[in-house]
């Protein structure tokens, strides 16, 4: 009852308003017609008799266009362009109405242009004032002092959200922008002060609490420069979400978060062939192993959106199935989808399943990746990455899969441990299965897709280190050079999908994955962003390459040409099969033996045999000891501040 009586007072007293504001515009617009001096007593007469018209013409077309639906608090363009249109069509039916009554006997010509004038004028004024004082009230109270970077339309409406906001928690001082053109001038009256440079200064000229980044189309390199000039003033800072995230593009005071280590190692968005990729998986059964990990789960996500006929979920791991089984039965309703919980090296289970379920797509994400415990778990890393490979990808040949997609990893080439070792022999054995295609009868397409690492992943860098910064430290890191790759999980599931379905077969696709990041600056970027300083708030600790681990990754062979595909995020590894292939072959005696050798012989036997089929694959327990020295000059001389690898 409270908020109909509040709604109803208002637009009384804004009817009683503009019905106060038609008489004063009647007769200004006679007293500007005699040139502001006195109004000629028969013309004052003629305008008195004809006033009660002009009221009740003038108060009817205000109420039917519309006046009343807007609210003077957020008085905008539409509200001058409804004034404007009910002035204009209510002087036209009051010149009409004056002329059936008395042939508009009295009134000059020029009145009724006056008219529709001082109507604008006088309705608009007082709305866009009470605006404005609403709007510009801020001044006269506290509040955060707040500094925004960039003059754009994020900037301008999170000004905007800021003024109207009644917790009245930020005070706009100021906008920074790099565009000169837009340099001293205002948005909303909050002025623009200068550029992004000028941060540190205006921080200080300014007494600013608080820097905002509206610059949600912002890449990697643009934010760290703003984030170490915000570092710089030694003031909290927080950013919009990216234009991705913005559902409404929109951007409000509640959307403001603090800047997360994504942005500032992401990257530009990328553009997909989405088409081509729903014209690729639309309608078809598409199995998704290791559906429960980081990779897997993710690409479950993505292909659920592109409308399969049925989606089939293969994970090893209890939980991790359940709760994408569940993600899935809340997220997509009416999806035909199934799971099951198996080894992808049970030759039966994986028979059965591709007996019953026919999938026409595979995207084998099941694989063991962590490199130092599997330094010492070679058995296992061999049956999961190898052996699990070929019982699936032989499912796939023997039951009329269409593809079959490979998630490789960077750490296959010049692979320097276990893991990358066995993702080798993996690229090794899809390249020899669709090699064979013709000779075999079968015409399952066979496609690897290589890349780095991925921000978030289960088992990653980022979250160790959160862990370790929330307990104050020290945040461990292997090596001062060492670097890494770095993507996001949901740009290396779509550019997986993309690959996938541009792929004719036996393609290695590498990813772009842009620049690679130290480790260092990792560590120091997350540490800052919490709020505390590397090295004297939360020490930095170098302890020494891990087994199996190297300084930097590659993505692809010296000797390997990179050929350009339709996205320019993909690229073709070519020039140089995985070595030994060719013995990788179903029924092949390498295959076959190294099969045997995971079931009954011993580790050093079960090594030397993949040190055979890998012969580029070389310990790195010798560079390791080669960088203690290095290690000990590097953090010796001073107090550890920045970050690499961590343990």
């Amino acid at each position: 009852m409270r908020p109909l009586f509040d709604r109803l007072r208002s637009r009384t007293a804004a009817m009683v308003h503009d019905l106060l504001m038609v008489p004063l515009a009647w007769f200004l617009a006679y007293w500007l017609r005699f040139n502001l001096g006195t109004i000629p007593p028969d013309f004052l007469q003629g305008a008195l008799a004809a006033l009660p018209w002009v009221i009740l013409i003038q108060g009817s077309v205000y109420w039917v266009l519309g006046l009343y639906r807007g609210v003077w608090r957020f008085a905008s363009l539409p509200d001058l362009v409804r004034i404007t249109n009910a002035a204009l069509a209510g002087t036209a039916l009051v010149l009409v109405a004056l002329f059936v009554i008395n042939r508009s006997y009295l009134i000059p010509r020029s009145v009724p242009v006056l008219f529709f004038g001082l109507q604008v004028v006088l309705l608009s004024g007082p709305r866009l004032f009470y605006r404005w004082f609403k709007d510009h009230r801020l001044n006269l109270r506290s509040g955060q002092r707040v500094l925004i970077v960039g003059a754009n339309r994020a900037g301008e409406n999170l000004a905007r959200d800021i003024l109207r906001d009644p917790a009245h928690a930020y005070f706009p001082a100021g906008f920074v922008d790099d565009k000169p053109r837009r340099q001293g001038g205002a948005v909303h009256g909050v002025p623009i002060l200068g550029g992004s440079a000028d941060i540190p200064r205006l921080v200080a000229a300014r007494d600013i609490d608080l820097v905002l980044l509206a610059v949600p189309t912002a890449g990697a390199r643009e934010m760290q420069a703003l984030v170490g000039l915000c570092e710089q003033a030694g003031k909290p800072f927080r950013t919009v979400p990216q234009l991705g995230n913005l559902m409404t593009g929109q951007v409000s005071i509640s959307q403001l978060r603090p800047v997360s280590i994504e942005d500032l190692l992401g990257r530009d968005p990328i553009t997909l062939d989405w088409e081509g990729i729903r014209a690729g998986l639309a309608g078809r059964a598409i199995l998704v192993t290791g559906a429960g990990g980081s990779i897997g789960s993710e690409l479950v996500r993505q292909i659920a959106g592109a409308g399969p006929a049925r989606l089939i979920l293969v994970d090893h791991g209890e939980f991790n199935l359940y709760q994408i089984e569940l993600e899935l039965r809340e997220g997509h309703p009416g999806l035909d989808f199934s799971r099951y919980l198996l080894d992808v090296t049970d030759t039966a289970a994986v028979t059965s399943l591709f007996q019953a379920q026919l999938p026409h797509i595979v995207f084998h994400a099941a694989a063991y990746k962590h490199v130092p415990m599997l330094e010492d778990q070679l058995r296992a890393a061999v049956r999961n990455n190898v052996i699990g490979t070929s019982v699936v990808a032989e499912a796939a040949c023997a039951w009329g899969c269409e593809r079959f997609v490979l998630i490789s990893t960077d750490k296959a080439v010049n692979p320097a441990n276990v893991m990358g070792a066995t993702k080798r022999a993996a690229e090794a054995l899809c390249q020899t299965l669709d090699r064979q295609r013709g000779t075999r009868g079968v015409g399952t397409r066979f496609i690897t897709v290589r890349f780095g690492n991925v921000l978030g992943s289960a088992g990653s860098v980022v979250p160790l280190f959160r862990r370790q910064i929330e307990r104050g430290g020290p945040v461990t890191v292997t090596h001062p050079e060492i670097e890494r790759f770095f993507m996001t999980i949901p740009e290396a599931c779509q550019l997986i999908m993309q690959a996938a379905v541009i792929g004719d077969g036996g393609e290695v696709f590498v990813l772009d994955m842009g620049e690679p990041v130290k480790i260092r600056y990792l560590a120091e970027q997350m540490i800052r962003l919490s709020g505390r300083e590397p090295g004297r708030e939360v020490p930095i600790q170098y302890v020494g390459l891990r087994p199996g681990e190297k300084l930097f990754e590659e993505l692809f062979y010296a000797s390997e040409d990179l050929i350009p595909t339709s996205h320019p995020k993909i690229r073709v590894a070519r020039g140089v099969h995985a070595v030994l292939a060719d013995r990788l072959g179903v029924g092949g005696d390498w295959l076959a033996e190294l099969r045997r050798a995971c079931e009954d012989r011993p580790p050093a036997q079960l090594r030397d045999l993949l040190r055979r089929l890998i012969p580029d694959w070389r310990d790195e327990s010798d560079a390791a000891a080669s960088v203690a020295p290095r290690l000990e000059a590097a953090v010796a001389p001073a107090a550890v501040h920045s970050v690499e690898g961590a343990p």
